[in-house]
């Protein structure tokens, strides 16, 4: 099939790349030129694990192109898919959708025969039928375009397994939805033909799929560590408790990830998103939960903080403390609400001379917090410093020999913030070791 992807930001840049991979030959549109001329030269401008390798393939072959043109996105395809970015609004929990229906109302003049346009950003619940709307006012074709919703569950690092092999697909049409569908399922056809599950449903529940998903994964994550601050105090294994938990079929270990919390680009904004819609459709008791979910998150940060405060003495003032990660996950070079930043940078705030080291995201966390200190070696960032904190997970932190590091710090005291250091091996090496949820 011939298909575009309107917005190419990690979501429509990765779904683009795959759906090339796939077999299909894609447009991809972006209003950002340099973002365009990055994409055409068959590489990312973010960090994910292989995309690299599936962009510069199919731009080679010529499968896989991408544009600044509207107007040349809509008439390459009678398939459209729609992934920008839909924010937070700046001081509040709603989402900005400005992005989207910016999207819309730049495409839809220029559809000139039937079209199907597919949006797969996440939204609030009611959204589509105002993505409807405006094709139908604005398009000269107008109501033979039809919309339909196609949620993304895309995991940072393993986006292009998620999308490839995903492990549910899911559809969703208002009730005239025969062609569209027909579409869909063609673009699909090997996903689907590989076994993997495909829910046909109506919009609403479409649109509630991903902001479910990542509510109820941040209410795993923030259940286990409000958990955690309870082992803290009784002297119980946070570690040991998740893996006790979690061979209860019901509950299940993968997800519960005791530790610093979440953050990221879209749990803690669709826990929040999700709490400002309830209230306005009026059922936000029905989501008091997650208020709590969200507070237990923040208070992680907050632990780690005062953990660090009194690892030095009580007094931050002129300390100096190396912080292991910047992104908010491993395998990324996304920045957005990261728990490890949000540290480093109250411990900067509190008079704490901080140096902060990441294999990926460095470039990105310059820009957002000049004030911080960056070594790109991890075992050079902890030079003369009284305070080593691991706050993200990436798989060669893990690695680094703590005997190497013990002579170059001058405080050997480390803070796991992310439970994936060896206590033994470390407690062996003559440091001081304190991680959330452990004794």
């Amino acid at each position: 099939m011939k298909l575009t992807v309107v917005g190419c930001g990690y979501l429509g840049a990765t779904h683009a790349a795959c759906m090339a991979e796939l077999g299909h030959e894609v447009l991809g549109m972006d209003c950002d030129m340099d973002k365009v001329a990055v994409l055409n030269s068959g590489k990312a401008p973010f960090h994910e694990r292989d995309l690299d390798g599936l962009l510069a393939k199919h731009t080679a072959t010529g499968r896989l192109k991408f544009t600044a043109s509207y107007a040349e996105a809509a008439a390459f395809a009678e398939l459209h898919f729609i992934g920008v970015g839909t924010p937070q609004q700046p001081g509040e929990n709603a989402y900005d959708l400005s992005h989207l229906f910016a999207a819309v109302r730049q495409l839809a003049p220029r559809i000139k025969s039937p079209a199907v346009v597919a949006v797969k950003s996440t939204v609030p619940v009611g959204t589509a039928p105002r993505v409807r709307d405006l094709l139908h006012e604005f398009a000269p074709v107008g109501d033979r375009v039809q919309v339909a919703w196609n949620p993304e569950f895309l995991r940072e690092s393993f986006a292009i397994e998620d999308t490839l092999r995903p492990d549910r697909l899911v559809l969703g049409f208002d009730t005239e939805h025969s062609w569209a569908e027909a579409v869909l399922r063609q673009c699909f056809e090997k996903i689907i033909e590989a076994g993997t599950p495909t829910i046909v449903t109506d919009w609403a529940t479409a649109e509630l799929a991903k902001a479910s998903a990542n509510a109820f994964l941040a209410t795993k994550i923030s259940f286990i560590n409000a958990i955690a601050e309870v082992c803290e105090a009784s002297g119980a294994d946070v570690g040991q408790l998740a893996d006790i938990l979690g061979h209860d079929a019901r509950i299940g270990r993968r997800g519960m990830r005791p530790g610093l919390g979440f953050g990221g680009g879209c749990l803690p904004k669709d826990i929040r998103g999700f709490m400002a819609r309830a209230g306005e459709l009026g059922v936000d008791q029905a989501l008091t939960i997650l208020r709590e979910v969200d507070a237990i998150n923040n208070r992680r940060r907050e632990r780690m903080v005062d953990l660090a405060c009194e690892q030095v003495g009580g007094n931050l003032g002129g300390k100096r403390i190396t912080v292991w990660g910047a992104a908010f996950k491993p395998e990324t070079d996304d920045i957005r609400d990261s728990p490890a930043l949000a540290v480093a940078h109250k411990l900067h705030e509190l008079g704490a001379t901080v140096t902060v080291t990441d294999p990926q995201a460095l470039d990105n966390a310059r820009k957002m917090h000049p004030e911080l200190d960056y070594i790109d070696d991890p075992i050079a960032a902890v030079q003369d410093a009284e305070l080593l904190l691991h706050l993200t997970e990436w798989p060669q932190f893990s690695h680094i020999d703590p005997h190497r590091l013990a002579a170059r710090i001058a405080t050997p005291k480390v803070i796991d913030g992310r439970g994936t250091l060896n206590l033994a091996t470390w407690r062996e090496a003559g440091w001081t070791f304190r991680a959330l949820g452990r004794p």
